[in-house]
């Protein structure tokens, strides 16, 4: 697959990792993605692609792109093969400049750029990355489309900080000491969170803590889960182990067979590190 991908120029670079050009043939047809302390946006210029949010939920199809809001529960993505998009990898905070409701009405509920940003405006920017001369070029044109967008959002700042900090210590810090660092109540915290990012500073600090034990995970040599779970901050490996389901629908051994075959059918992929065979 082509891959290609930069961080944008500030202002931007405060709500956004990265933007990126995918293109080819996916490792596998079926793709899942378990939770992460991110959002999404992706411009589909290709055949529709397949989304189901939660195991008990069908998937639904999405033509022209859509937008992930930070979730709660592992997604399914089904590739058109080949496939063909422009994205954007977003900070937690990261869409709320950009969207016309509270992020909480879009958790766990993936929309299509159209039901954002309006048909008309989608379809243009659509045939014109679809013309861009080749992938530095269609990110240029998204980038301008994301400055052009961008507007003042009440509270984002207090949202942005207290991130940063649970980011900062893995999940691990106290929830009260955040409310208090910032000189807010509790209550208002969380309202911001929802507002800005869909969930609550605590359901953050549980993301940020499980996926910082998961990245310290080397599939290619020996586990000590006992060890693991208690570098995390988990109580127990039944406690880890309780956690992995809960964001993976797998157990560790189970999630580490996957990893393990995503390494030894595509070696180096550009993708091999969250998502995880679907098929």
């Amino acid at each position: 697959m082509e891959y290609v991908s930069r961080v944008p120029r500030p202002p931007l670079d405060g709500l956004i990792d990265d933007l990126y050009y995918l293109a080819g043939t996916p490792p596998y047809a079926r793709l899942m993605l378990p939770p992460a302390p991110s959002a999404l946006l992706i411009v589909n210029l290709g055949a529709p692609f397949r989304i189901r949010a939660g195991t008990e939920i069908e998937a639904a199809e999405y033509a022209d792109g859509c937008v992930i809001t930070m979730p709660t529960r592992a997604y399914e993505f089904g590739y058109p093969l080949p496939t063909r998009s422009v994205g954007v990898h977003v900070k937690p905070w990261g869409l709320a400049p950009f969207l016309p409701a509270p992020a909480a009405e879009l958790c766990d509920r993936p929309v299509t750029i159209e039901q954002v940003w309006g048909r008309p405006a989608v379809a243009r920017l659509r045939d014109r990355l679809a013309s861009a001369d080749g992938p530095n070029a269609m990110l240029t044109l998204l980038e301008e489309e994301l400055r052009r967008r961008l507007r003042e959002t009440a509270g984002l700042g207090l949202v942005r900080h207290t991130s940063n900090v649970i980011a900062a210590t893995g999940g691990t810090v106290a929830i009260g000491e955040l409310s208090v660092a910032a000189g807010v109540s509790n209550t208002h915290l969380a309202q911001r969170f929802k507002e800005l990012i869909g969930v609550t500073p605590k359901r953050m600090a549980r993301t940020h803590r499980f996926t910082s034990t998961v990245f310290g995970i080397d599939p290619t040599g020996p586990i000590d889960w006992s060890d693991l779970a208690g570098g995390g901050g988990y109580f127990d490996q039944a406690h880890f182990g309780h956690e992995f389901r809960a964001f993976t629908g797998l157990t560790p051994t189970r999630y580490l067979e996957v990893r393990r075959r995503f390494l030894r059918e595509h070696p180096g992929h550009t993708l091999e590190g969250w998502p995880l065979p679907a098929d």
